[in-house]
């Protein structure tokens, strides 16, 4: 299986190729100069494994949630790379993604989302691979609760952002955190890899950004409601 895989969810972005479970990243620095350094990045990666884009399996993206440029970046990169060599695109939840790098079974991923609030999921790890149980969503860190039972390791930048407005309660649960952690292109090809191998491909044209979040500003009062300047 040989796909590559983008993704600018977040400042720390990435591309990755994945040929037969071996995985080759690279990160693009600086958030300002991901569109620029992208498709580069890309073609030099290609190159330097002797490998065409018509003779991978499939495209890969991070669909989010995450920034609203990053994933329409991602998205329509992948989209016309992949109607240009007629393959197959697998959007990878980049919460998802992220869970990959947690420790244990049950990991809770909470990222910041800005604006004062917090994206956020819960999956279980079987067999290496992330099982939903709580699917991604979006919410003032003064929300976030748990889902009911057990220990949790929390992951995702959100626990250093926002670590004194998240509730005692979801503390209490954890049974460790790592607050560095940020989506990667290699983890999304490895779940894009499994994707493709249960036909869960799609058409470039069908492929789109995971939102969970329309509203992408809010206004002056309810910034000063949720702590923010005017």
């Amino acid at each position: 299986m040989k796909i590559l895989s983008i993704e600018t969810s977040c400042e720390h972005a990435s591309v990755a190729l994945l040929i037969d479970g071996e995985v080759v990243e690279r990160t693009l620095e600086g958030h300002a100069n991901h569109s620029e350094r992208l498709l580069p990045t890309l073609r030099t990666l290609l190159a330097d494994a002797g490998i065409a884009l018509n003779a991978l399996d499939a495209m890969a993206f991070g669909a989010g949630p995450g920034a609203f440029t990053g994933l329409r970046l991602a998205c329509g990169v992948t989209q016309g790379l992949a109607m240009g060599a007629d393959l197959g695109v697998a959007p990878v939840c980049s919460l998802a993604a992220l869970a990959l790098q947690g420790t244990g079974e049950s990991i809770y991923v909470l990222t910041d989302a800005r604006m004062g609030e917090v994206y956020t999921a819960a999956y279980c790890l079987q067999d290496g691979y992330p099982l939903e149980i709580a699917p991604p969503a979006c919410c003032p860190p003064d929300l976030l609760t748990l889902p009911p039972a057990g220990q949790w390791f929390a992951i995702g930048s959100a626990l250093r952002t926002y670590e004194g407005r998240i509730p005692a309660t979801v503390f209490d649960r954890l049974s460790g955190r790592n607050a560095d952690g940020v989506p990667r292109a290699g983890d999304v090809a490895r779940l894009a890899a499994r994707m493709a191998g249960q036909g869960g491909l799609v058409p470039p044209e069908q492929a789109a950004p995971l939102y969970v979040r329309d509203k992408v500003a809010l206004t002056t009062a309810e910034r000063l409601a949720r702590g923010g300047r005017a």
